[in-house]
């Protein structure tokens, strides 16, 4: 069964109740009030009990946004098809032949589709600021000048509060409410969404420990007993850290290590991909340079591959790194405390392949070198600035950016003037086609 939680107004309760009969594998947790305010609190009641949250409507999604989990799902009911049409026909039925009308849910968009669709040419009024309950009294205001003004003859809003207003000032009005359709598509998306990560936190972990100056440290050891000490060190420092990931941990080799944990753990453990701090511990403690590949796949096979792609890309990247390669090849790292970088290992962008043709580079070379500079969060750079972030002499990144000018992968954008002698130095700038895709 999948817990799901309910937020929402008490009048939701019988409506998705009698939706959630076509969906036997969700076990309901409703947590309604009539006070919207009560919503963070139902959540932050509800994120450790439910497997996915499902809220009334966006705003008591959105005041509730900062206390949901990023490992549990939540959806909301959208103001979308149906329940358009319904209020539409209802506003109709309240006043018969309206033309314009003040709305502060839909877009402009929207309300075009609703002409086209019902074939009509009502004219409408929108409020454009975002809706949110500190505004309300705004809210009932706009509506309130537009009628009084004649510019409407009517008001269609997303909230009852500001339609309860409306009726008191005589104002007519409708309050647009899910339907059940709406709320149906609504469950199935959170039943597919629910499924997905439950089979994504499902997949194997494969992680590859590879240990770089081993040999190297034996060497400098006075005796066997010495040497025997060091790899208990460092088989105490692994199996420590995969006991916090729940895994599984076997010696390949000497130098290698290999273990095995879920997605859904790894994730948990690692804060997001964002800590790995096994890396800086061996190296800390024993001096030892340790570079590490994750893979994840659906078989303990593809998991694998992937972690000794992974370890290339850790090794490739100077060592002592933590890469990940994902089940569609993509590649996140290094992990640490600074945002990973993330680019794919296969390209199948036509400009990516023949720009990276031309410029006589890998396309996988050419989108992690382009990950680095947006990594570092620079809109332009020196030849020293590319040699300082791959770890290359100047003179061959000058060798690469006269490439890339050919290829047109970036441009100089200008001159910078240097404190000491010599001449300046151009500035380059990537050219955004890369981000296009």
């Amino acid at each position: 069964m999948i817990r799901i939680g309910i937020v929402g107004p008490t009048w939701i309760n019988h409506r998705i109740e009698h939706a959630l009969k076509m969906f036997p594998n969700f076990a309901p947790i409703f947590k309604t009030s009539n006070n919207i305010y009560d919503a963070p609190i139902f959540t932050q009641q509800l994120h450790d009990q439910c497997d996915v949250l499902l809220y009334s409507g966006y705003i008591p999604y959105r005041i509730s946004k900062k206390f949901i989990p990023k490992h549990v799902p939540a959806h909301y009911v959208p103001i979308k098809g149906s329940s358009l049409y319904r209020a539409f026909y209802r506003l109709r039925k309240k006043v018969p032949h309206f033309r314009t009308v003040s709305i502060d849910t839909l877009s402009q968009k929207e309300v075009e589709n609703i002409n086209d669709e019902l074939n009509e040419s009502i004219h409408s009024v929108l409020y454009e600021e975002a809706l949110t309950l500190s505004r309300t009294g705004d809210i009932v205001r706009f509506h309130e000048q537009n009628y009084n003004e004649k510019q409407t003859q009517c008001a269609l809003t997303g909230l009852k509060v500001v339609s309860d207003a409306l009726t008191d000032k005589g104002i007519p009005n409708e309050w647009i409410l899910p339907t059940e359709e709406d709320i149906i598509v609504t469950l199935e998306r959170a039943l597919l969404a629910t499924e997905q990560r439950k089979k994504a936190e499902s997949q194997i972990v494969v992680g590859i420990v590879y240990i770089e100056n081993l040999e190297q440290q034996k060497r400098q050891k006075a005796s066997e007993p010495h040497i025997q000490r060091l790899h208990l060190d460092v088989n105490k420092l692994i199996l420590d850290y995969v006991e916090h990931l729940e895994g599984y941990l076997t010696a390949l080799s000497g130098n290698e290590y290999i273990f095995i944990t879920t997605r859904g753990i790894f994730e948990r453990v690692t804060q997001g991909y964002k800590l790995f701090p096994l890396v800086h511990d061996i190296h800390k403690k024993l001096q030892l340079h340790v570079s590490v590949g994750i893979g994840f796949g659906f078989s303990a096979n593809e998991a694998g591959t992937h972690a000794r792609m992974a370890l290339n890309q850790s090794l490739d990247f100077g060592g002592q790194q933590c890469f990940i390669v994902k089940e569609n090849r993509s590649v996140i790292g290094p992990i640490k405390k600074e945002v990973p970088l993330t680019y794919p290992l296969t390209v199948t962008d036509e400009k990516i392949l023949k720009k990276a043709e031309k410029a006589g580079i890998s396309p996988a070379y050419l989108e992690k070198i382009i990950a680095i500079l947006q990594r570092k969060s620079v809109k332009t750079f020196t030849a020293q600035d590319l040699a300082n972030s791959l770890g290359i002499t100047t003179r061959s990144s000058h060798r690469i950016l006269l490439k890339w000018l050919d290829a047109g992968i970036v441009k100089i954008s200008g001159m910078e003037k240097v404190q000491t002698r010599g001449r300046p130095r151009q500035v380059y700038q990537l050219i955004q086609w890369e981000r296009e895709r």
